[in-house]
């Protein structure tokens, strides 16, 4: 038979249990590769991450926007976040993984990255000595974990505001 408790513990249990969750998320984040970088994108910040679904291509469109992918009936726009850094273009199969970043800002953009590496801690790395980038704004702090493995921290709102990004358009 089940125990029988009063609604004023499972009230106090249940705010104990969400405060608890909150303050594991506030330190979460999800560690992805794009290309040779290491990213770490703060779960409030990250979308879903999904396989990537067929991308239909854009004309006229710089080399790192690989196109339009269909998501549940909604088109988003899929940056190649290597290529867009000047790395190698990224193959959508395999362990690549679309990550919805844009969803939380009412943009409907993905991330096209390597693979997606699982949740990560701030607590598990060490904090480098370095300065903004004025040309990309989005990069954060840079990061080691203890591997010695270089990761930087994305500052997603910046990337969804930066012309750069938001200029598709081939250049001439």
């Amino acid at each position: 038979m089940a125990k029988r408790i009063s609604l004023h513990e499972f009230q106090a249990g249940l705010a104990r249990r969400l405060a608890e969750a909150r303050d594991t998320r506030a330190s979460a984040f999800l560690g992805v590769q794009a290309g040779k970088r290491h990213w770490l994108v703060d779960l409030t910040e990250a979308g879903e991450i999904l396989a990537v679904p067929p991308l239909a291509p854009v004309p006229l469109s710089e080399h790192w926007f690989r196109g339009l992918a269909s998501v549940r009936g909604n088109l988003f726009g899929v940056v190649d976040f290597a290529a867009f850094h000047g790395d190698q273009a990224i193959a959508p199969a395999g362990h690549a993984r679309l990550l919805l970043v844009g969803v939380r800002h009412n943009l409907n953009c993905a991330l096209l990255v390597t693979r997606a590496l699982g949740l990560r801690s701030l607590e598990d790395f060490e904090l480098l000595p370095s300065s903004p980038d004025a040309d990309q704004p989005w990069i954060g702090d840079q990061l080691r974990d203890a591997r010695g493995t270089a990761w930087t921290r994305l500052k997603v709102a910046d990337l969804l505001n930066n012309s750069r990004f938001l200029d598709a358009a081939q250049q001439s």
